[in-house]
């Protein structure tokens, strides 16, 4: 199996924000795309959306590659290569897909889920081609972040995890090969690790919300762009490291529990930005202003990148 971004057809289930930039992912490689989004409302604006995003990506050459569908039945399923499953986090629901493309797609046809936190192979369970099953887990945005998880199920073939590899890397994605299936793959596994201690500081009474975000955002987690934690450590030395573990670790939390903080704004409804107040209060207008922010600051940091990422045919 070879993946040839021009020999390529795409169909992208869920045309969400992390659907839709998916998408936007697969036609600036050059695959020919269609997005399936059951809702009619957001059906209408993927056009647009995608005139936006492919022109701000500077592929607007390659707009004519995206297509939408109201459904499965209207996907030519016989010239499918790939399909990327991108509807909500719910196992039942990806389970039921899953079965229903087995059914529609060829043996041959790559069946990937964008499941941030689900095992592949429990998605797969009970199915019989689960050889060509895979987890392919993008970050939000996810054409701007450029990492991707290709994630390996108990019984996924190595080839198909090759391919997909080198067919994301066409698509001037950087992946990375997660080898054994497990809950929340790689980064998110290492994000939740730092977002432990962090809660639990606060908890604490250690350090505020704002402290801890300072303290990574402008402190270590500002060498991160450069080089990443294993990397660093050859730059620091080793013996420092194995030295301030040494003393550091025992005193970490290795708590099974979320955080009081978070668990207790969870209970109370106050979840963030989608409901007004989370660790800080919003309103619409400091909304869009945070959200233009954070994009703005994302973007100056792939511009910082750019030179170290896949190039593009």
């Amino acid at each position: 199996m070879l993946f040839t971004p021009a020999e390529t057809k795409v169909v992208i289930i869920g045309g969400g924000t992390m659907g839709a930039d998916v998408a936007a992912v697969c036609a600036r490689g050059g695959c020919a795309t269609q997005v399936v989004e059951l809702t009619t409302e957001r059906r209408a604006h993927l056009p647009n959306y995608f005139a936006n995003a492919m022109t701000e990506l500077g592929y607007e050459n390659r707009i004519h590659l995206l297509t939408v569908a109201g459904s499965l039945d209207e996907v030519d399923w016989a010239d499918v290569d790939l399909v990327i499953e991108c509807i909500p986090e719910r196992l039942d629901l990806k389970q039921s897909l899953f079965a229903e493309l087995e059914k529609r797609t060829k043996p041959e046809t790559v069946l990937a889920s964008n499941s941030s936190s689900f095992p592949i192979s429990e998605i797969a369970a009970g199915l019989k081609t689960t050889a060509r099953m895979i987890g392919l887990h993008f970050f939000m945005p996810a054409h701007i972040v450029p990492c991707v998880e290709v994630v390996c199920g108990e019984k996924t073939s190595k080839m198909v995890a090759e391919s997909l590899s080198r067919l994301m890397t066409a698509c001037g994605m950087v992946p990375v090969m997660v080898k054994k299936d497990l809950h929340g793959f790689l980064a998110n596994r290492l994000q939740h690790a730092l977002s432990r201690e962090a809660f639990y500081l606060i908890d604490e009474g250690i350090a505020t919300p704002e402290d801890v975000d300072k303290a990574v955002r402008f402190g270590f987690g500002f060498r991160y762009l450069a080089a990443g934690p294993v990397m660093q450590r050859d730059h620091a030395g080793i013996d420092i490291h194995a030295a301030a573990g040494a003393s550091i670790y025992p005193s970490l939390n290795n708590s099974p529990n979320i955080a009081n903080c978070l668990g207790d704004r969870a209970k109370s409804g106050k979840l963030g930005m989608k409901t007004g107040e989370g660790f800080f209060e919003w309103n619409p207008e400091t909304i869009r202003a945070e959200r233009d922010r954070y994009d703005s600051i994302l973007r100056e940091g792939l511009k910082i990148i750019q030179k170290e990422l896949p190039k593009i045919d």
